[in-house]
């Protein structure tokens, strides 16, 4: 091999590598089987959920898997085997790929990484099932909101009876002004009747 094919090699582990390390998880299939348009509409897909499809020579990912500490990969490295690279959602590319695996069966999926660690095939499942990255935020704001919608409950009611609980109150000076008004009767009468006590005896 000459120099130039050896540094052009080097050249291509490299980027992989790079790929490797700037995804939150990878995952390894075997396409064969597969015709062009349904790699064409596997790629579309992937594409969606920002996941990078890319068919990649077994000796080169090989080799960037053990540059990038993942010599686990070795092993499931063999056929035609391509590589999704998923930069930020962890589930993405698990997720999208099982699906289509589901409806075509000649894929298969074969190991791959979460963050910093080796997953293999059981594992890549359990992680297809999981929500997306969007449905997981989701699920923390509602969980998050929760308490707060419990709490604006708690206060709309504790208003809502605030002026039940005043209105006695409100009676109070109608009861005090109806107890002078009576009093200043009463002694009016006393008045009156002293009066005409007074007048009688002269």
């Amino acid at each position: 091999m000459s120099q130039e094919a050896i540094l052009r090699k080097q050249q291509e582990v490299s980027e992989i590598v790079e790929k490797i390390n700037n995804s939150v998880a990878t995952v390894v299939v075997e396409y064969a089987g597969l015709t062009v348009e349904e790699i064409k509409d596997l790629r579309s897909q992937l594409r969606a959920e920002g996941v990078e499809l890319k068919v990649i020579k077994n000796n080169i990912s090989s080799r960037a898997f053990k540059e990038a500490n993942f010599e686990e990969m070795q092993d499931y490295l063999k056929g035609p085997c391509a590589v999704a690279f998923s930069a930020d959602d962890v589930t993405a590319a698990a997720r999208v790929l099982y699906n289509f695996s589901k409806e075509h069966e000649v894929l298969k999926l074969k190991a791959g990484t979460m963050e910093d660690s080796f997953a293999d095939e059981s594992q890549i499942k359990e992680l297809a099932s999981l929500p997306s990255r969007e449905g997981l935020l989701s699920m923390l704001l509602s969980v998050l909101q929760a308490p707060m919608r419990g709490l604006a409950q708690t206060l709309s009611q504790v208003a809502e009876q605030k002026p039940a609980a005043e209105a006695p109150s409100s009676e109070e000076p109608a009861s005090e002004a109806a107890v002078e008004e009576t009093t200043e009767a009463t002694e009016e009468v006393k008045e009156e009747e002293t009066t005409t006590e007074e007048s009688s005896e002269e």
